[in-house]
């Protein structure tokens, strides 16, 4: 009777670490997709802000002309 129960007991502490043993890779793997996105994202950000001041640059340059021409 005793060794049925230390045996559940092992059944269930074994069961209780598979458990956390899957969290804890589910959560690693979280994290890695997250710093994958984060890099790939900061690859179209540094586009978006290439273009940006291209654009910027465009217009200040336009707005100056215009300006010159007193239009």
């Amino acid at each position: 009777m005793k060794d049925q129960r230390i045996e559940k007991i092992a059944a269930f502490a074994v069961s209780i670490t598979k458990v956390l043993v899957i969290i804890y890779l589910a959560i690693v793997e979280v994290f890695k997709i997250g710093k994958s996105l984060r890099e790939k994202l900061k690859f179209e950000v540094d586009i978006s802000v290439k273009w940006a001041r291209q654009t910027y640059s465009i217009l200040k340059k336009r707005q100056s002309e215009r300006k010159v021409a007193g239009v």
